[in-house]
């Protein structure tokens, strides 16, 4: 793998090339090619649907997929998958159910969407929304049906009451899953393609602390990875017993090996970890190289050892904490000031480097989440070896928002 991007360099790069505007954000596309051969290796040949979440970048995306061993994009919502679709991808699974109907309507009134777009669905409530949205339309669709996956819950449950593992889908059993699926063979205009599993309390939970709580992860991670196996097999051996499935996917960055150990996997899903942001920094084995670079410019000399920066407050989604905030990477030895942390508008930073900061400099973050700092941009500058080679528009600069 190269080196990690020194920092201190990039800015004086940056200022050399004509890029002069903070905030910024700046992709290390060494890192993250590093990133994607890494998770091939991984995956030894299973392949890796890339999750757009953790990117919303085309170009970024495409990247990705040219690559040996990735192959098809794990969408978030509808309206994206179409967005996608519509801009060449051709193999799109929809990560989450959808209740868009007016995405639904332009879904089955497109046959090359119909064709490479896969909906995710886990109650029957969900059926019934997606051919009473789109039942005007079903003529004009031909024999085109609307592509559908179940998703199956793999949280972790070792005693009533007790669950641990994202709250997401309500089909846990064989059972609840067999009778899931043989109401969506029982509706003609609906087509039954695969299964999806997701074992967030293995691949998103960070188990690097040496502490009480890191240990119990750890204990947890690993009496939760035979549990994970064993119900996700039973789970497609019932769904293959009525159907063939043309995909079963399962994991996350945090989670390859485990994941495509199992028979049943025909795919695992990853995202982050060709970013590699900071809540990597708290897991055990997993280290992606920091591809993504948050430049933001000192503002204020407020008091002797404070700066103030603009910006700097792209808190991360999830549970509140220490962790959702934006690591201050370089220069070290900075940390936030406790009465503020990161503003959406100013953060004051201390420390012995706080006093080394002039106004106009700029101190580089990283965010604690792969995919949300494309949200707050409109591009991301592209750095190799020791050049800019250019500039990609995220999402947001494409004019496109989707959550």
């Amino acid at each position: 793998m190269p080196l990690p991007r020194d920092l201190r360099r990039l800015d004086a790069l940056l200022v050399r090339e004509g890029w002069c505007e903070r905030p910024m954000a700046v992709l290390d596309l060494d890192a993250f090619d590093a990133n994607a051969a890494d998770l091939a290796r991984r995956a030894g040949g299973t392949p890796v649907r890339v999750a757009s979440k953790s990117l919303r970048v085309r170009a970024l995306l495409e990247r990705a997929l040219a690559r040996p061993g990735f192959a098809g994009i794990l969408a978030y919502t509808l309206p994206e998958a179409l967005w996608l679709v519509h801009h060449g991808a051709r193999d799109v699974v929809v990560a989450y159910p959808t209740a868009e109907r007016g995405a639904l309507r332009r879904l089955a009134a497109d046959p090359a969407c119909l064709r490479a777009i896969t909906l995710m669905v886990d109650e029957i409530a969900q059926l019934d929304l997606l051919l009473e949205a789109t039942a005007d339309l079903a003529p004009r669709a031909g024999d085109l049906r609307l592509r559908v996956a179940l998703e199956v819950d793999v949280s972790y449950a070792p005693l009533p009451g007790v669950r641990l593992g994202a709250l997401r889908s309500p089909q846990r059993s064989p059972a609840q899953v067999t009778a899931l699926a043989q109401q969506v063979l029982s509706r003609p205009r609906l087509h039954l393609v695969g299964l999806m599993a997701y074992e967030g309390q293995i691949a998103g939970v960070g188990d690097a602390a040496r502490s009480p709580r890191g240990a119990a992860v750890r204990a947890m991670k690993r009496l939760s990875r035979a549990d994970v196996a064993a119900r996700r097999a039973e789970a497609v051996a019932a769904v293959q017993a009525l159907t063939a499935l043309e995909f079963v996917n399962g994991g996350g960055t945090g989670s390859v090996e485990s994941t495509v150990a199992e028979e049943a996997v025909t795919e695992v899903a990853a995202g982050s970890g060709l970013i590699g942001p900071g809540l990597f920094d708290h897991y055990r084995g997993v280290r992606p190289r920091p591809a993504l670079h948050l430049g933001v410019s000192v503002v204020r000399r407020p008091a002797p050892g404070v700066a103030t920066l603009l910006g700097g407050g792209w808190i991360a989604s999830g549970v509140p904490g220490a962790d959702r905030l934006p690591a201050l990477a370089h220069p070290p030895g900075l940390a936030y000031a406790p009465q503020e942390a990161a503003g959406e508008v100013q953060t004051p930073v201390r420390g012995r480097a706080a006093d080394e900061l002039r106004v106009g400099d700029t101190v580089w973050l990283r965010h604690a989440k792969a995919g949300e700092p494309a949200e707050h941009v409109n591009r991301y500058v592209l750095v190799q070896g020791e050049e800019v080679v250019g500039s990609v528009p995220t999402y947001r600069g494409e004019g496109a928002s989707f959550l």
